[in-house]
């Protein structure tokens, strides 16, 4: 059985991804755990500390919209047939990834993200940043622009 560890907030229930969770699903038996970073909605720079000058409803709301797609992605992705669990993770996507790391095992971790001009997650280069400090193979998965939902 292979583990494969999902990032995404935005992307959650994109047809890319889902197509790519059933591939795997159709190659072996797969077990999936996603994790939703609370990401705030406006541009903020990367690290948990960005984040202590934020009011607490301005991350209240951002732990509720992860919480809200994530349970979302959990239905859609389970009405596909994939084993799957999920969290809400730290702001920082990096430390969201090294947290749920901390709890399970991957074998493989995907990056879902939005298009190239509109993901903060490329711009801060997060598969490469991941690769490096997990060592696991990074699949990197951008959102067809028309496709995305909130």
């Amino acid at each position: 059985m292979r583990h494969c560890l999902i990032v995404a907030n935005q992307t959650l229930t994109t047809d890319t991804l889902s197509d790519a969770v059933r591939q795997r699903i159709a190659a072996e038996p797969h077990e999936f755990h996603l994790v939703a970073p609370a990401t705030p909605l406006q541009d903020q720079p990367d690290g948990p500390s960005a984040y202590a000058n934020l009011g607490p409803s301005t991350a209240d709301r951002a732990y509720a919209l992860a919480c809200q797609r994530l349970e979302h992605a959990l239905e859609h992705l389970r009405g596909l047939g994939a084993t799957v669990d999920g969290e809400v993770g730290d702001p920082d996507a990096l430390e969201a990834v090294r947290t749920a790391l901390g709890h399970l095992p991957a074998d493989e971790i995907i990056v879902s993200t939005l298009p190239g001009g509109l993901s903060q997650w490329l711009r801060r280069d997060l598969p490469a940043r991941l690769r490096k400090a997990t060592g696991l193979p990074v699949t990197h998965l951008a959102a067809d622009r028309h496709t995305v939902r909130a």
